[in-house]
């Protein structure tokens, strides 16, 4: 997903994402413990979006604080 996209959203849908992509990521690692990976390269691309959300996330709380 791209950071364009990502802002568009409000927080509460970012939280909500985060909150999907880390259960993804759970779910590929508990699939990869039990050889039945499928989509081994999706948790890398879910890492990076959650980085995003975070900085996002972040920046807006800066913003809130510095006003």
């Amino acid at each position: 997903m791209k950071a364009l996209e990502l802002r568009e959203k409000t927080g509460a849908e970012l939280e909500q994402l985060l909150h999907d992509f880390r259960r993804e990521i759970f779910d590929i690692g508990v699939k990869a413990s039990t050889g039945q990976v499928e989509k081994a390269g999706r948790a890398g691309r879910l890492r990076k979006d959650i980085a995003r959300i975070l900085t996002i996330l972040n920046e807006r709380k800066q913003l809130t604080e510095n006003r």
